[in-house]
């Protein structure tokens, strides 16, 4: 690989993205990030440092995503979104942006291509999320471009949405106020002869975003990751219950009494079906895909990550109680 000095961000003012831009200027790389407008920029972007050049513009732009890629060896390519809202769709945040900034940086001879992915992704995925994300897979692997391809876990921090919200429940500040909602799923029973399936609590291995941000850096000087996909999650596996009660338990102001409670996936998913179909999907704060995630595991095997790219992911308490008392 030649060597790189500019790497390209989408997606750069967003959670991931704000901690890969600063982990690459603190590598020593020369940065050009993407951003939909300058509102809130500053909050999340050095600004103030000479190798950081703002790109404002959108991934599905032609010039916006050519203007992007200008001079860089390497791009690392963040956006997506989780639930659709007005013209922000799926298909257009997965697909058309990941075909676009992938043809920009074939024009241009940005040859290194970094790509952010989930877990669970696959043709035949549970949700329209997992399926346009792999969409997306399809096209950075017959890009031929030199990719990498990374699949995380839920990621969690400071600035991450998913921990803010958790952290109004725990706090009683947000609804539901009175309890820790969570996702569970029906897993049939095969001794039971009447076909029972009882509700189980899925587990997840949070991954915290700094380690997430050191893989995409790690893996831009390193030759063997190219034509990889790795997992990324934490090294502690917990079940939602266990999550939840440990970001209360570490929350200075949290309500001490208050617990997890269970909603069963499929009823919220075919609740928020119906209430689309309505026209009242915004009345919820999740909609079906988001339910149907929310009940599965999100655990996997990172041995290949920790090997290939020399990252010890950290567990997700001790991580937690570094930031609990700023959210």
């Amino acid at each position: 690989m030649n060597p790189i000095r500019t790497v390209a961000v989408t997606g750069a003012a967003g959670f991931v993205g704000s901690e890969v831009v600063r982990q690459l200027i603190a590598a020593g790389m020369s940065v050009r990030a993407l951003v939909r407008s300058r509102e809130g920029v500053a909050d999340a972007l050095p600004l103030s440092d000479s190798r950081l050049t703002v790109v404002v513009g959108d991934a599905v732009d032609p010039q916006a995503a050519a203007e992007l890629v200008r001079g860089a060896q390497a791009c690392i390519h963040l956006i997506g979104i989780i639930r659709e809202s007005g013209g922000s769709t799926f298909q257009k945040a997965h697909v058309r942006a990941t075909e676009n900034i992938l043809a920009a940086a074939r024009q241009t001879g940005c040859r290194r291509f970094a790509h952010m992915s989930a877990l669970g992704v696959g043709h035949d995925g549970a949700t329209e999320y997992l399926r346009t994300k792999w969409d997306a897979e399809r096209l950075v692997r017959s890009s031929g471009l030199e990719w990498t391809i990374f699949r995380p876990s839920m990621i969690h921090g400071l600035r991450g949405e998913f921990m803010q919200m958790a952290a109004g429940w725990a706090t009683g500040e947000k609804a539901p106020w009175i309890f820790l909602p969570y996702f569970t799923r029906r897993v049939p029973d095969p001794t039971c002869p009447n076909g029972t399936a009882p509700e189980v609590d899925p587990v997840i291995a949070p991954v915290a975003v700094e380690d997430v941000a050191a893989a995409f850096v790690a893996c831009l000087s390193r030759p063997e990751t190219v034509g990889e996909i790795y997992n990324l999650a934490g090294s502690q596996t917990l079940s939602w219950p266990e999550l939840l009660t440990t970001v209360r338990d570490h929350l200075p102001d949290a309500k001490r009494n208050i617990q997890p409670w269970g909603i069963p996936g499929d009823l919220a998913a075919m609740k928020a079906r119906t209430a689309r179909i309505l026209g009242m999907g915004w009345a919820l704060p999740f909609d079906e895909g988001m339910a149907r995630m929310g009940a599965m595991d999100s655990v996997a095997s990172t041995e290949k990550a920790q090997a290939d790219l020399g990252i010890t992911f950290r567990p997700f308490t001790p991580a937690f109680k570094n930031y609990a008392g700023q959210l």
